[in-house]
């Protein structure tokens, strides 16, 4: 059995991880880096491309695209990496990755373009959850939350700055090497995990869950156009939207029926028998939902609305990542000492709070005033994401843990793409009360009822000369809209804090502790084996006997 210090491979000898865990870390984190800023590197990139290639009827795939493929591979790397080792699925994920950026790069349609993007996605849906769960690999129970707060710093940050690098690209160079600069990152990232990583021997009597893959990848892939195109492209109430969600929930309940069924599951159910992890996963999809929908709104509230410039209110986002930082980097280091508990329960109110902050800001606030908001924000956010998994791991066996991070990973992923439509949706719907309150009647009577009011303000002022002041109580209107939303975003990730109390409090295992946990989960895995077979051949013997009769 394999232990945080050695990797066993059969017929060698063991390898001590401790000497090549750095290099493996550094090669994983590049990898993670360039998935996580391709996830938004694209936004500020797309009028560019759009110029150039046309499609502006398809544009919203090339983020989309991405998105639905990498929340698709996430949970499946997981426990392909549990049966063939994480080293080849990293780098098939890696090779994926540079495909699709090489593909992307070169693409002279909108049509090829987001092709590309897909493959991307495909790729960077194995990086993360890999790169997670060699920490586990790599690091005792006592020394992961140092690697998870790195890795949690990195999340945000890459997240963060991808509309900054791509911005820079754009007004420096050609779109094409938005993608193409993904390439020498990633060959460094390979040559370090062809290098230095050890090899894992594949499982040969493992089975494959395809049913399982192809029931969770249908559910994903409706959920994902469900909350992008709805509200949008199509009514909530629409055909198509209700039919889709319909198809989601249908696909999901055969996956569960399918999953209690199968020999090797793909996401074992089993894991949601423990309070930690379950917890641990709804409490990421919770604050995913309010970081993720101020993320997606902060900047253009700063511009439209502060009144801060464009390179003004993306430089104000900085200080969230360092936020984050602090607190992801900060407990990763003290949790030897304090556990992962005080920081999950102090977590959540403050990164409420500096939400809350962020939505009184007003027309002409100072620049300052907004980056405290944020860096209080960010310090909340930074206590709480990458010490759930380290939680979770601390009670995971060694069995399971590709597709226990990799299915926390999801849920973190479904909570951001989810929080994104729902706040969306609560502004669409605010901004009427708000120019209805804020504009004269006449005005409201012709005036859009949408965000799209925005770009009819020059129309609107030229119509009705009598009101001079009308641009600015749109743009009230507006702000007033997205501090709403914040408000809202404030108090779903408060609601963070009842998963994070829920969290079963267990010391950090030591190396003999774990071993023993992997010990006890062995031997449990081949007693439900064995129980398996024992009925199978009881079946088998009864069809004989009715066949016999």
């Amino acid at each position: 059995m394999e232990n945080a210090n050695v990797i066993n491979a059969p017929s060698k000898p063991e390898i001590d991880v401790r000497k090549v865990r750095t290099p493996i870390m550094i090669g994983l984190i590049l990898g993670m880096l360039l998935a996580c800023i391709d996830g938004t590197v694209v936004g500020t990139s797309i009028p560019t491309i759009l110029e150039d290639l046309g499609g502006s009827d398809l544009y919203t795939w090339l983020i989309t695209g991405y998105l639905l493929a990498e929340t698709i591979t996430t949970p499946i790397a997981g426990k392909m990496s549990d049966i063939y080792g994480r080293k080849p699925v990293f780098l098939l994920g890696m090779i994926l990755f540079l495909g699709g950026s090489i593909f992307a790069g070169f693409s002279q349609s909108m049509e090829w373009l987001i092709v590309g993007r897909a493959v991307q996605g495909l790729g960077g849906g194995m990086l993360i959850p890999v790169a997670m769960a060699v920490v586990a690999d790599l690091y005792s129970p006592q020394e992961r939350g140092k690697m998870q707060g790195i890795l949690g710093a990195i999340f945000a940050i890459a997240s963060a700055i991808g509309p900054f690098v791509g911005g820079v690209i754009v007004d420096n160079a050609s779109w094409h090497w938005v993608f193409f600069v993904n390439i020498p990152i990633g060959i460094l990232a390979i040559a370090f995990t062809l290098i230095k990583f050890p090899k894992a021997e594949a499982d040969p009597n493992a089975k494959i869950d395809y049913l399982g893959m192809g029931s969770l990848s249908a559910f994903l892939a409706l959920l994902i156009m469900v909350v992008t195109f709805g509200g949008g492209t199509y009514a909530w109430d629409s055909f198509e939207i209700i039919g889709m969600s319909i198809a989601a929930i249908i696909f999901l309940g055969l996956f569960i029926y399918i999953e209690t069924k199968v020999e090797e599951p793909l996401v074992p159910l089993h894991l949601f028998r423990n309070r930690t992890f379950t917890a641990g996963s709804i409490g990421l999809l919770i604050m995913a939902l309010g970081l993720f929908g101020i993320l997606s709104y902060i900047a253009i509230y700063l511009q439209e609305y502060v009144g801060l410039s464009a390179t003004n209110s993306g430089a104000t986002l900085i200080p969230l990542t360092i936020g984050m930082s602090i607190t992801s980097i900060g407990s990763g280091f003290l949790l030897k000492k304090t556990g992962y508990m005080p920081w999950l329960i102090i977590g959540p109110p403050i990164a409420a709070a500096g939400l809350y902050m962020i939505s009184t800001l007003g027309m002409g606030s100072p620049q300052w005033e907004a980056s405290l908001y944020l860096i209080i924000a960010g310090i909340g956010m930074g206590c709480v994401m990458s010490n759930f998994i380290v939680a979770a791991q601390n009670i995971t066996p060694k069995r399971d843990m590709g597709v226990m991070t990799s299915t926390m990973s999801l849920f973190r992923s479904i909570g951001g793409t989810v929080g994104a439509a729902i706040i969306g949706t609560l502004i669409n719907n605010r901004i009427v009360i708000e120019l209805q309150q804020n504009l004269p009647s006449d005005v409201f009577a012709v005036a859009p009822h949408t965000t799209g009011i925005l770009d009819k303000i020059n129309d609107l002022a030229g119509a009705f000369p009598q009101y001079p002041t009308l641009p600015v109580d749109i743009i009230y209107s507006y702000g007033q809209s997205l501090s709403y939303a914040f408000v809202i975003c404030s108090v779903i990730v408060l609601c963070t804090l009842i998963a994070c109390l829920l969290v079963k409090r267990v010391p950090l295992k030591t190396d003999e502790e774990y071993e023993q946990l992997n010990l006890e989960a062995e031997r449990l895995h081949e007693e439900e084996l064995a129980k398996r077979m024992e009925k199978k051949l009881q079946k088998s013997e009864k069809h004989k006997g009715n066949g016999s009769g």
